[in-house]
């Protein structure tokens, strides 16, 4: 169950962190809002992916993301688009080059890569020239001046559950978390979430990410729980780290789902098995809006004959943005103001809108698990300035 535990601290460390060197480097540089472009030529997009690298999941991450970005070309209406694809490897220093030699050859803006590092030194490279990049990333540390980041975010998902959790009453939270940096920002992410909604912050909990560490811990984390009079435990592990045991040890030490409303900041429904769990049956974590996804999932199996990867939506959202955008007839149409538009957009993750931080905000569902299945108890919004958000 945990030898997933390294391969997890490689995987956030690889798709999210970044040195402080990066950092200050993105921070340093600054560009006008965006480019101007003739709508009445195709538009020319980049699109950067991982292609090139050794680890044969980037190659099928690359093809799917080219894939959906195709898929959403073919539903335009009124928009024409020049989609120009570039490999990089999953490597910052090619994504940089993969983007410099994109606007030279006339791209207005960047859709990907992937990865937060490459998509940071992409954004970089072409801040001067006043090129917009829509990263895949969900890593908000690398948001803001021409870097937009397309990803789910944990501070969206943590608003959306807090808020509905003050709504049912429930607004009373511990909040435990394990001692890594990326569930640090989880949990710093629900915290800003509690006050924002409301809410009560109980207590924090945490416990090193190891399978020791989960068990010396659990007896403590459930003890301090019943103590403080918690009306809801948020949880920031994945079913790819600790959550499996903590939902199985914390229903053992007194503290099952009967007694306390389980709230997850991550999918609780990848892998299908984690549905199974007893300790997380009743709990709830938020989606995007299942029919949407679902209809797309569809598509692109009918058309491309497998599967899409789960992250293969965000070019198809990114593409949908640009699309609208174009549309308008606009030649300030990739701006940065545009791209902030407090309207948003429309995709097949659901609504969504970039924000000028450079982070977004997404529709999203509530769920809860009844009997092993996912059951959607509060619709995600079709709009903004309506409930959900």
């Amino acid at each position: 169950m945990f030898s997933v535990f390294g391969t997890l601290r490689k995987s956030f460390t690889r798709l999210a962190l970044l040195s402080l060197g990066l950092l200050l480097a993105a921070c340093a540089s600054t560009g006008p809002g965006g480019p101007s472009i003739n709508t009445s030529r195709p538009v020319p997009v980049a699109l950067l992916v991982p292609g090139g690298s050794p680890n044969p999941g980037d190659e099928v991450l690359a093809r799917s993301l080219e894939n959906a970005a195709r898929l959403a070309m073919a539903d335009l209406d009124g928009a024409t688009i020049d989609l120009r694809v570039y490999n990089t490897a999953g490597q910052a220093d090619q994504a940089a080059e993969a983007a410099r030699q994109a606007v030279n050859d006339g791209a207005r803006i960047i859709l990907g890569p992937v990865f937060a590092e490459a998509a940071n030194a992409a954004g970089v490279a072409v801040a001067a020239r006043g090129i917009n990049v829509l990263a895949f990333s969900n890593n908000t540390a690398i948001a803001g001046n021409n870097v937009f980041v397309l990803g789910p975010t944990f501070q969206n998902t943590a608003n959306r559950l807090a808020s509905y959790a003050v709504s049912q009453g429930k607004g009373s939270f511990m909040v435990v978390y394990g001692e890594d940096p990326a569930e640090t920002v989880g949990r710093d992410a629900i915290l800003a979430a509690i006050g924002r909604a409301g809410g009560t912050l109980a207590g924090t909990a945490s416990f090193e990410v190891t399978q020791e560490g989960v068990i010396n811990a659990v007896r403590d984390i459930a003890t301090a729980t019943q103590e403080s009079g918690a009306q809801s435990l948020f949880l920031t592990s994945g079913t790819s780290g600790a959550l499996p045991f903590l939902a199985q040890l914390l229903p053992e030490n007194g503290l099952g789902p009967e007694t306390i409303q389980y709230i997850g900041l991550q999918r609780w429904d990848i892998p299908a098995t984690a549905l199974t769990l007893p300790g997380l049956q009743g709990g709830w974590f938020a989606l995007p809006d299942p029919d949407l996804n679902n209809r797309f999932k569809a598509r692109y199996e009918e058309a491309y004959g497998t599967p899409p990867h789960p992250i293969a939506g965000l070019a198809y959202d990114g593409i949908a943005a640009i699309g609208a955008l174009v549309r308008a007839g606009k030649s300030d149409a990739l701006t940065r103001r545009a791209l902030t538009q407090a309207a948003g957009f429309a995709g097949v993750n659901g609504v969504f809108r970039l924000l000028p931080d450079g982070t977004n905000e997404r529709g999203l569902a509530v769920a809860q698990i009844q009997d092993n299945q996912v059951v959607v108890i509060d619709p995600a919004p079709r709009s903004f300035g309506g409930t959900g958000f």
